[in-house]
């Protein structure tokens, strides 16, 4: 029991990094907490912080960036069997500093005996549209003697047998791409997909400063690939199904909070039919106005990227879906217009029930996308996360 307890307390202190974060307040254990309440601030006093834009060097920075206390690896995507069969999955792995820099030398942050400072969390589910069934895992480690980790040269970044790992022996052009994504649950349902890039990366924000508060510091750095080739084998229910489709991938590291009054988050990540991609979060403010530090953008068949603004952007709600698990009401169906670009999309989750219950409770779930974008038809696939929608 004092185990148990001991590792959950790990996790709640782990997870206080890895998205933007609340105001602090006192934090209830139990089974399942919402992300508001595990989102305890903490001391950022000693960490490295995102306070500009900042020249990107590869492939270095697609690797761990030790001083910064919080920073993930990110995949998403729709992947169909030969027969039209629809899988979705998301697959992160976290990694947490739980002290600063200046309490251990930079060459030590990632030891290898027991004393690491180095947290790691991973969270891997899969949405099978046909049956309408989201099974989901969380596993959590030290960053020592080889449990998890992640290194540039080879790259790999992993949480025991769960892993993101360079598939080809050699670096070209600087890129450490294309990549493995291999996971297995306890169950035995599992993904092993290898994953290229078919655009060039995309520096989120401003040239890849994404700031998300009005405070100094309060902004990540945010590297995204937003339409990547994948293909390989997902195992669901003790059956392989040879899949293809497109991935996503967000690679961000911070280590501040976001600004006070904002509760949570609307993210959208939707590839079009047309050969655009579209990321968008809306922040929600407290009072229910959408925060000006939401962002987006809009990327071209070419990887060309245009910043989109929060006064850009009409988001309605069509639709609710309310979680038998957690009795959060959640956002289920949207109508989209970005006059600015002559678009507008129909957006809805592909079945309700695609909520991550685990540490922090979220949702994460596949998209199916219809709309018209300067004149023409077009359709689409997509995840949204969810944040702040707990029930009081």
């Amino acid at each position: 029991m004092m185990k148990k307890l001991y590792w959950y307390v790990l996790v709640l202190t782990f997870i206080a990094g890895i998205v933007w974060l609340w105001p602090k307040q006192k934090q209830e254990i139990r089974a399942s907490v919402s992300v508001a309440e595990a989102m305890g601030g903490g001391d950022d006093e000693g960490y490295l912080r995102a306070t500009g834009p900042r020249e990107f060097v590869f492939p270095e920075d697609h690797g761990p960036h030790p001083g910064f206390r919080t920073e993930w690896w990110y995949y998403t995507g729709n992947v169909f069997t030969e027969n039209g069969r629809q899988f979705g999955y998301q697959f992160t792995i976290f990694r947490n500093q739980i002290s600063p820099p200046e309490s251990t030398a930079k060459g030590e942050a990632y030891s290898q005996d027991w004393n690491t400072n180095q947290l790691y969390l991973g969270h891997f589910a899969i949405s099978d549209v046909e049956n309408e069934e989201h099974v989901f895992e969380e596993r959590y480690s030290r960053g020592a003697v080889g449990l998890a980790g992640a290194q540039t040269e080879p790259y790999r970044i992993w949480l025991e047998d769960w892993e993101i790992e360079r598939i080809t022996s050699e670096i070209t052009d600087g890129k450490n791409f294309p990549v493995r994504v291999r996971a297995m649950m306890e169950d035995g349902d599992s993904i092993e997909l290898d994953i290229t890039p078919a655009k060039p990366l995309v520096l989120q924000g401003e040239e890849g400063y994404d700031k998300k508060g009005a405070e100094e510091g309060n902004a990540s750095y945010y590297l995204a690939f937003t339409r990547m080739e994948t293909k390989g084998v997902i195992t669901k229910d003790g059956q392989e199904y040879p899949v293809s489709g497109l991935s996503w991938m967000d690679h961000e590291w911070s280590t501040s909070a976001l600004d006070e009054n904002q509760e949570g988050w609307d993210w959208f990540s939707i590839q079009l039919s047309n050969g655009y991609d579209l990321m968008y979060y809306q922040l929600r403010n407290s009072d229910g106005s959408v925060s000006a530090f939401t962002i987006g953008s809009l990327i071209d068949p070419d990887g060309n990227k245009t910043t989109i603004n929060p006064q850009d952007v009409k988001l309605e709600v069509l639709d609710t879906w309310e979680s038998p698990h957690s009795r959060s009401i959640y956002p289920s169906r949207w109508n989209m217009k970005i006059p600015r670009f002559d678009l507008e999309l129909e957006l809805a989750t592909l079945f309700p029930d695609q909520e991550m219950d685990v540490s922090v409770r979220y949702f994460e779930g596949t998209l199916g996308i219809s709309g018209e974008m300067d004149g023409q038809e077009i359709t689409g696939n997509g995840f949204i996360e969810m944040t702040g929608y707990e029930q009081d």
